[in-house]
């Protein structure tokens, strides 16, 4: 697997998933995994429809999620799906990551565990779990969904999904193209990352009621708009089923929705981009499930 280039030398598209037009049909099953800082979910899902076709299997993400420890609950979900029969070895697969990737390796620390950096994402999931994985970032991999089958189908205009999770995961389109590895939930805000002020895991932290959350994410939402001139906002995420409780409090210029496929899209979107890459021959030649 390659290393991400040293600073200073030219990126190159290689470097970047694959990302499958939002128009592209895609037929068949794959496996989709959503590595959260809270949870870690997989289920197979059917392509054509963007519909789960197994159980959603769930498992609380160690804590600290050092790599052993989070690749061991991984398998554990993945085995589950294989006990069902819902899941096949010839399935493609996909992983959603709260990192940034490139070329399949984490960039950035996912929720400060440092240990991260630098690791081969791809190469580690593909030896715990006996096949080949895709993996991109988690708030990446909802936008796909959200874009293909939800809240942003056929839009061409500017479109930014916000992933209200552990943290504040940020996913911009343009013309249907996704620009990857946006980190904007860790802009400074209020002398403060932005996550640490205003994600609902901030919220509980601080102990905040939804009028006094809503005061401060507003002010966040108008940065973006600033920023970046959106069409279309999508809110996503864990959050995204209590916005009945909070949408009346949300000021802003641009159309704002809720997310079609809830927290179901980080799963959606990781097994489309899966299928789109599929097997890559040669690489994978003798890699052992008995490893698990």
């Amino acid at each position: 697997m390659s290393e991400p280039n040293p600073a200073g030398e030219p990126t190159t598209t290689a470097e970047y998933t694959a990302i499958p037009a939002s128009t592209a049909m895609l037929n068949g099953h794959a496996l989709g995994i959503d590595i959260g800082g809270t949870g870690i979910k997989a289920a197979v899902v059917d392509l054509e429809s963007g519909h789960l076709v197994s159980d959603r299997i769930r498992e609380p993400t160690p804590q600290p999620a050092a790599p052993d420890a989070v690749l061991a609950v991984v398998g554990e979900v993945v085995d589950q799906l294989e006990a069902s029969g819902a899941l096949t070895s010839q399935m493609s697969a996909g992983a959603g990551f709260p990192s940034a990737i490139r070329s399949g390796n984490a960039l950035t620390a996912p929720h400060g565990e440092h240990a991260w950096v630098g690791q081969s994402v791809e190469r580690l999931l593909a030896d715990r779990l006996g096949r080949p994985v895709t993996v991109l970032n988690d708030s990446d991999a909802a936008g796909i969904a959200e874009m293909t089958y939800g809240a942003g189908r056929g839009n061409q205009g500017v479109v930014l999904l916000l992933d209200l999770g552990t943290g504040i995961g940020t996913t911009l389109f343009t013309k249907g193209e996704l620009v990857p590895n946006m980190q904007l939930g860790h802009i400074a805000f209020h002398g403060h990352d932005a996550e640490a002020r205003v994600s609902p895991a901030a919220r509980k932290r601080r102990n905040l009621g939804w009028k006094a959350w809503a005061r401060e994410f507003n002010e966040l939402l108008a940065l973006y708009e600033e920023y970046l001139w959106p069409d279309l906002i999508i809110l996503g995420g864990g959050l995204a089923k209590d916005f009945p409780k909070f949408s009346g409090l949300l000021e802003t210029k641009t159309v704002l929705v809720t997310a079609a496929l809830g927290n179901l899209a980080g799963i959606v979107g990781a097994a489309r981009v899966g299928a789109s890459a599929g097997p890559l021959p040669g690489i994978w030649d003798g890699l052992a499930v008995e490893a698990r």
